[in-house]
């Protein structure tokens, strides 16, 4: 028995929820550089300064220092192996969930870069060796990075990231 939604044709959406989905060609939207081999690309930023969504790149070599998450954290490996601070490796199609204040670091291991796809509620807290916070990545701290790179470089912040 065949499943009539699923045979039949596509038609453009009409209903009145479909109204405020966006779409976001990250070929289009630059790496944004935040760091010594790492660099984002911001897809969407969650209401309220709630969290964000973003493409990360990590050159091989380089790393992600000690961090603690203010809220969940959800990290699909997209391209190449890293390292976390426990030794577990995560490769491509490998998933990984961070509950709130969790605090790790982790490495970009092996000859190519490694990209994410994650989603971060709240904000990211980076520590010293004393557990001070150095920096204090929010949803509006990453989009005034992203704005001032697309300014410098004479582009057009992308809707979708407003």
């Amino acid at each position: 028995m065949s499943n009539p939604a699923i045979a039949a044709p596509l038609q453009p959406a009409t209903h009145p929820a479909f109204a405020d989905a966006q779409t976001i060609a990250a070929a289009d939207t630059p790496w944004v550089p935040a760091g010594p081999g790492k660099s984002f690309k911001l897809l969407r930023l969650l209401p309220d300064n709630t969290g964000f969504v973003e493409l990360m790149r990590i050159e091989p070599g380089a790393g992600v220092p000690l961090h603690r998450h203010t809220g969940p954290i959800h990290a699909y490996n997209l391209q190449g192996t890293r390292e976390l601070c426990t030794g577990e490796r995560i490769g491509p199609g490998e998933y990984v969930f961070e509950p709130a204040g969790n605090t790790d670091w982790w490495r970009a291991v092996g000859d190519e870069p490694v990209i994410l796809f994650i989603v971060v509620h709240g904000a990211v807290e980076y520590l010293d060796a004393q557990d001070r916070v150095t920096q204090r990545i929010d949803a509006q701290a990453l989009y005034e990075m992203y704005r001032e790179h697309c300014q410098a470089s004479g582009l057009e912040p992308a809707a979708a990231a407003h």
